[in-house]
């Protein structure tokens, strides 16, 4: 039996994005299946490629057969299609496991049971079943691609079309609107969205915008 290790990353394109849900996830499959992972792998930095992620290559240096890599989801792995597919391949060809805790369908051990499969098919039905596990896992990575983009852009559309006052006196935090709730959430998972993206939409400022995350972060919503 191989050793556990969970990975954890996030953009440094955002300016403030926090580990929080990460860890949890990762906390709470870590509990649920009695496991305790051997060393926890994290990293500040974007997925467009693996060779500029110190902490990956460490962790991809150190896997051996029968190892497992928890993720909470697969853009913590990769958001590249086709090196990201080869990446996975290549996992699955030294025998590392990998579990993806929001995208199960292609955690390894759906996957490899579709591949044995495939192998007790005809050369027809093998190959195209072969396709269906790598389209499986591009139309993953393209659907959290075109959902980062949905969130982004809809945070943009609000700010165009917000004309909203706060109406606060100084010094008084107002009570969180459910939409300002629901956008720091976006934005504290999102790299794309900035704090003067939400800032001019609802009108706040830097410091007013910081406590609103601080009290999200610490589960002391107002």
């Amino acid at each position: 039996m191989g050793n556990y290790y969970s990975y954890k990353r996030i953009s440094t394109d955002t300016e403030r994005q926090n580990f929080n849900r990460q860890i949890k996830s990762l906390e709470r499959y870590a509990k649920d299946h009695d496991i305790e992972y051997l060393i926890d792998f994290t990293e500040e930095k974007s997925a467009k490629n693996f060779t500029d992620r110190p902490q990956f290559k460490k962790l991809d240096k150190l896997l051996q057969g029968g190892d497992t890599v928890v993720f909470k989801d697969l853009y913590r792995f990769t958001r590249e299609a086709e090196n990201g597919y080869k990446k996975y391949m290549e996992w699955l060809d030294r025998g590392i496991n990998m579990v993806f805790l929001d995208n199960p369908t292609v955690s390894s051990d759906y996957i490899r049971q579709m591949m044995t499969t495939a192998e007790q098919q005809d050369i027809v039905t093998k190959t195209a079943m072969e396709s269906i596990i790598k389209l499986l896992i591009i139309v993953e990575l393209d659907r959290g691609e075109k959902q980062r983009l949905y969130i982004s852009q809809s945070i943009k559309d609000g700010i165009a079309a917000s004309n909203k006052k706060s109406g606060r006196k100084p010094g008084q935090l107002d009570k969180m609107s459910d939409a300002l709730r629901e956008d720091i959430l976006k934005y504290l998972s999102d790299r794309s969205i900035k704090q003067v993206d939400l800032m001019r939409k609802y009108n706040i400022s830097r410091n007013t915008l910081k406590k609103y995350v601080y009290k999200i972060q610490n589960h002391n919503i107002i």
